[in-house]
């Protein structure tokens, strides 16, 4: 099968379907002679900067290995194969990769190399370097790069332009997919300087935008390369319309907001609910100068929470992480913390089709009986019984639900081995008190953490919170060195291969992996093969829900919940489409208005 110039694969969706410029399973491609995306101005003109903020610190220009925080806005130096649209699930349109060959059998894809590409030194960009880039990326890269792309057995240059890489399986039929999310590095430039050796070594890249200057753990500048090979592409027009991009850093989000408050930088995304109902205040917000806007999208939630490190044998009893999960008091913290801003999380999956409900019934429920023998010890409920959120009335003081929530967690910490002496949970076999800390590197999660650790002391238990600066916190979530973070998953809209990284057994063992949560569960584990070689979208939601409803009952995260907006303030000197897309966002997609009657840039 061949795709030429516009390319769009729909992966898992029934059966093929062809277009002079698109392949699609069962769906045919909103672009199908694609000019430019809906959701951007195709006239936007040029120039002028965005100034955006970032917390914490960075000492790496290298977003590629596990050493080091790199600097945000890094992924502006490097296109990929493919790009993916934003208004749709999952399609993606050409960029490096002007044609793109799918076996019959599904056992290989080759890209062809648009000979228009070039890195920002000149140099066009080549098979041998899409062949570099996944060599390096999976011998030296971040884990992530070998869970992946596990299922590919290698990459082949077939010519200066064409580059074909061979797959261990032909059921996984996301991997041109994945492919084409690739990020290209000039083979030239690593050989001269040996990859990973100086992390601050000046990137060279094949993207819209060049590093301009940076002050280290302070301030990144990155500047529009006007020579830009794919700026007249039709999946880049109407898109990187400022001159410079600056990324400033600050320490904790009350002084960032300051800065933002007095005209330090240009925008920003807001994360909390009480800052966004009181925080923005001022005559630049009753002048209009300021403006505040909450873009609807239709992403997966993702799973926010308080996620136990299993790999502690505090933690390693179901029941116990069961208790602390009916402890949390959601109602009370929206309602006096948050403004009642927020929707409870239910499921790894909320806001889409993934998320499980009620009983398990039809095709997911005949997926989830292979495992009835290992279930009915890790999850006896699972067959019978909705997962449900504990809830309360939101009152401390004489909420009824909430006595009930702990009578029953009480119940199950006594069941476990644990008993209440002189105010204090003891293990009758150890008689040591039942004490973990929670570990945090954001002031912003502090006031939910202390109102848990109200309830926690109502069963006996000490939970200590420990606040860290960000290199620190970094480098112990990636030595797994916590009993308990608050964390986010997010998800995609095709979730497949991702999830080995996120719950597999594998991951689990894999320092500096996403698998926080030490998941390692063969049911788990076989979900996630079954999930991956899916033969259509069907069986992908079915298969998904089967794996979510397994995660929920395993208690590996207590939920925290979720918004299906981006809260978003800015100056008003930024001008932005008057389409949202509903399947992400981006700056770039911005432009300086008062730029707005100066000619378009040829």
């Amino acid at each position: 099968m061949r795709i030429f110039k516009t390319i769009v694969i729909f992966l898992l969706t029934g059966i093929f379907a062809f277009g002079s410029s698109y392949i699609s399973l069962g769906e045919k491609a909103k672009y199908p002679h694609l000019k430019h995306f809906d959701y951007v101005n195709p006239l936007a003109p040029k120039g002028g900067s965005i100034k955006n903020y970032s917390l914490g610190t960075f000492d790496s220009l290298n977003p590629f290995i596990i050493k080091g925080t790199p600097a945000d806005g890094l992924e502006l130096v490097y296109d990929t194969l493919l790009v993916q649209s934003l208004d749709e699930p999952y399609a993606e349109y050409a960029l490096i990769a002007d044609d793109i060959e799918v076996a019959k059998d599904n056992s290989f894809v080759i890209f062809h190399i648009d000979k228009r590409a070039k890195f920002s030194d000149g140099k066009s960009v080549e098979a041998s370097d899409v062949k570099f880039s996944f060599d390096i990326l999976m011998q030296q890269g971040s884990p992530v790069f070998k869970q992946y792309y596990a299922d590919i057995k290698e990459a082949v240059v077939l010519d200066k332009n064409r580059i074909k890489f061979i797959f261990r399986t032909n059921k996984n039929r996301e991997l041109p997919l994945i492919l084409g999310q690739l990020q290209i590095l000039p083979k030239h430039y690593y050989e001269k300087n040996p990859f990973g050796k100086n992390p601050l070594l000046l990137p060279v890249g094949s993207g819209p935008y060049k590093v301009k200057s940076f002050d280290v753990g302070k301030k990144i500048v990155y500047e529009r390369d006007k020579n830009y090979w794919a700026k007249d592409l039709p999946s880049r027009v109407g898109q990187f319309n400022f001159d410079t991009s600056v990324y400033e850093y600050y320490k904790d989000d009350t002084v960032a907001l300051r800065a933002f408050l007095s005209g330090a930088y240009d925008w920003r995304i807001e994360t909390s609910a009480k800052v966004w109902a009181r925080g923005y205040t001022g005559k630049a917000l009753s002048s209009g100068e300021i403006k505040k806007i909450s873009l609807r999208h239709y992403l997966p939630s993702g799973m926010q929470g308080f996620f136990f490190n299993t790999r502690r044998n505090i933690f390693k009893d179901i029941r116990v992480r069961e208790a602390l999960f009916y402890a949390f008091d959601f109602e009370w913290s929206n309602k006096n913390l948050f403004f009642s801003q927020y929707k409870r999380t239910s499921s790894y999956f909320n806001n889409s089709v993934f998320a499980s409900f009620g009983v398990p019934k039809g095709r997911e429920l005949d997926i989830l009986k292979q495992y009835q023998k290992e279930l009915k010890t890790s999850a006896p409920k699972i067959f019978s019984t909705p997962y449900v959120i504990p809830s309360t009335d939101g009152d401390k003081v004489v909420g009824e639900n909430r006595r009930e929530n702990l009578k029953y967690a009480q119940k199950l910490l006594e069941e476990a081995g644990w008993k209440v002496k002189n105010n204090r949970l003891i293990n009758v076999k150890t008689g040591k008190p039942f004490v973990f800390t929670l570990l945090l590197d954001n002031l912003a999660f502090e006031r939910l953490a202390l109102a848990y650790a109200q309830n926690l002391k109502v069963l006996g238990i000490e939970m200590k919170i420990q606040r860290v600066d960000l290199s620190q916190y970094i480098n112990r979530l990636r030595d797994f060195d916590y009993d308990m973070i608050v964390a986010v998953i997010g998800q995609s809209l095709f979730p497949g291969n991702e999830q080995r990284y996120f719950w597999g057994s594998q991951s689990a063992k894999t320092f500096g992996s996403k698998n926080y949560a030490g998941v390692s569960d063969p049911v788990v584990d076989d979900l996630i093969k079954l999930l991956i070689k899916a033969k259509d979208r069907s069986e992908q939601i079915e298969l998904t829900r089967a794996l979510d409803r397994v995660l929920l009952w395993g208690f590996y995260v207590i939920p925290h919940f979720y918004l299906p907006d981006f809260r978003i303030a800015y100056w008003n000197k930024i001008q932005m489409p008057s389409v949202s897309p509903k399947y992400g966002f981006s700056q770039y997609l911005w432009w300086d208005k008062n730029l707005q009657n100066q000619p378009k840039e040829p």
